[in-house]
């Protein structure tokens, strides 16, 4: 079941003018996710597994929270820039089943946007598309930019 957002006050940001950061000691970068497309409904983003195994094999957990604090950022983002900058405040991750080859998809998608918080619901699956993680991001939104912040927003701010 989809929900879908209604504001009370203008959008803040399109989302073709996020400008996301792309050098290369980002963790986004060194884990290999790429973004595949960003609303305001939800942000999806592929990572490899290969190059984000834990010793066993397996696509390790901690690969898991980086793919869904990167997606989950990157929405809160968009619902809180330009005004307001998103920085994590509570991550948690279940673990269903192993990925252990090929891309894991991420879909983050808002369960809650307010002035001061968001919360969404990040769901990764498999190349088959079988569920591997499902994970919980809230988002503080600040007044001020953390010191070497990024996203920013079309004026660069």
């Amino acid at each position: 079941m989809s929900t879908r957002l209604t504001y009370s006050r203008a959008v803040p940001i399109d989302p073709a003018d996020l400008t996301l950061p792309d050098a290369p000691e980002q963790l986004p970068k060194l884990m290999g996710i790429e973004y595949v497309s960003l609303s305001l409904d939800e942000v999806v983003g592929t990572m490899p597994v290969a190059g984000n195994r834990q010793p066993f094999g397996l696509l390790h957990g901690g690969a898991n929270a980086v793919l869904a604090e990167t997606l989950g950022s990157t929405l809160s983002a968009l619902h809180a820039l330009p005004d307001r900058f998103p920085v994590g405040l509570e991550l948690s991750c279940t673990h269903h089943r192993a990925a252990t080859e090929g891309l894991v998809t991420g879909v983050a998608r808002p369960i809650h946007v307010g002035r001061s918080t968001s919360t969404c619901e990040i769901v990764i699956t498999d190349a088959e598309g079988r569920r591997t993680c499902t994970a919980r991001l809230t988002c503080l939104h600040r007044d001020t930019q953390p010191v070497g912040g990024s996203p920013r927003g079309p004026d660069g701010m």
